[in-house]
């Protein structure tokens, strides 16, 4: 990896998450100068008491939810954001995390980004009281940016290309164990093609099946798409801004196989990002302000509850009826 490409991973600092999910799943509301909403639908920050910068973020339900971030800190509430625990895997301190994906408030998927053995895996079954490392990469030219699940046993996460492909693991036992799928089916890359590990959202799936990843820094950003769970790819071009390292897709997300978004553009201050957004499908057309707060990264719950976090641990919780005082 270029010097380029590992600052473009460590210090980008990408909205990718709140445009997404917020495009697909929030309700709309207006806010008022400094995020306060003065009625319907508002985030509201819960106190984390760390200065951690949490990309990965895994909302299980209105009560509970997980964060993860610099400093190989993981945080986890289950009660609505009143109170957050410290469950941080021991020994990941000097570690990435960038992704997380929780089935339950027991259990837990975590992945920490870097070159080389700085690309792990974590995972535990006891709402993070113990964790087990289940994967460390031992090839320097692997670099792992996101991970995702169909099910709570089967999933993938992604590694920019190796030999000239994106290289893909795949879990079929909830993390427990991971295998190098093969790459025959993976269309090849494009010179300085790669993923961004900004907020755990280069990687996303929806049904059983289907998987997309996006990618920047070639001459075209692109989704590659797959029905068969990584086995084979087919690559579709994105009209986001490409031709640079730090521009191309950062994020997705799906409602179902049909109906996505994705979200990119140039993560450079001063830099415009004209076209950073595009759609598949007949959805995310309109866009509201919900609030002004910086945030990396949201998800939502089945049961509708969404959080969003960010930098210097700001974790919000998106509050559904309406104000209160």
């Amino acid at each position: 990896m270029t010097a380029m490409g590992k600052t473009r991973r460590l210090v980008a600092s990408v909205l990718c998450g709140a445009a997404v999910t917020a495009a697909l799943a929030a309700p709309t509301a207006q806010a008022t100068p400094g995020g306060h909403q003065d009625r319907g639908p508002g985030w509201v920050l819960t106190g984390t008491d760390t200065q951690a910068r949490f990309r990965g973020l895994a909302a299980v339900g209105r009560d509970t939810a997980w964060v993860a971030g610099s400093g190989g800190v993981v945080l986890r509430t289950t009660d609505g954001g009143r109170h957050w625990r410290d469950v941080s895997p021991a020994g990941a301190a000097g570690l990435e995390l960038r992704d997380i994906e929780a089935f339950d408030r027991r259990r837990a998927v975590a992945l920490s980004i870097g070159e080389g053995e700085a690309s792990r895996v974590f995972r535990t079954e006891d709402g993070g009281a113990t964790w087990t490392e289940s994967f460390r990469n031992t090839d320097a030219r692997a670099f792992y940016d996101c991970l995702t699940f169909f099910d709570h046993r089967h999933g993938l996460a992604m590694s920019d290309p190796v030999d000239g492909r994106f290289r893909v693991l795949s879990t079929s036992d909830g993390g427990r164990n991971w295998r190098v799928l093969p790459d025959a089916g993976m269309p090849e890359a494009q010179p300085g093609e790669a993923g961004f590990a900004a907020s755990g959202q280069c990687l996303v799936s929806a049904g059983d099946r289907d998987v997309w990843l996006a990618t920047g820094g070639g001459a075209t950003a692109r989704v590659l798409h797959s029905g068969d769970r990584g086995l084979t790819w087919k690559a579709s071009a994105s009209p986001i801004p490409a031709g640079d390292p730090a521009r191309g897709v950062f994020g997705l997300a799906f409602r179902d196989r049909t109906h996505g978004i994705a979200v990119g553009g140039d993560y450079r201050a001063g830099q415009e990002s004209a076209d950073a957004a595009s759609v598949t499908g007949d959805g995310g057309r309109s866009w509201r302000t919900v609030d002004t707060g910086s945030y990396d990264t949201v998800d939502c719950a089945p049961d509708g509850g969404c959080w969003a976090a960010g930098e210097k641990g700001r974790v919000a919780r998106l509050r559904q009826g309406p104000a209160v005082g």
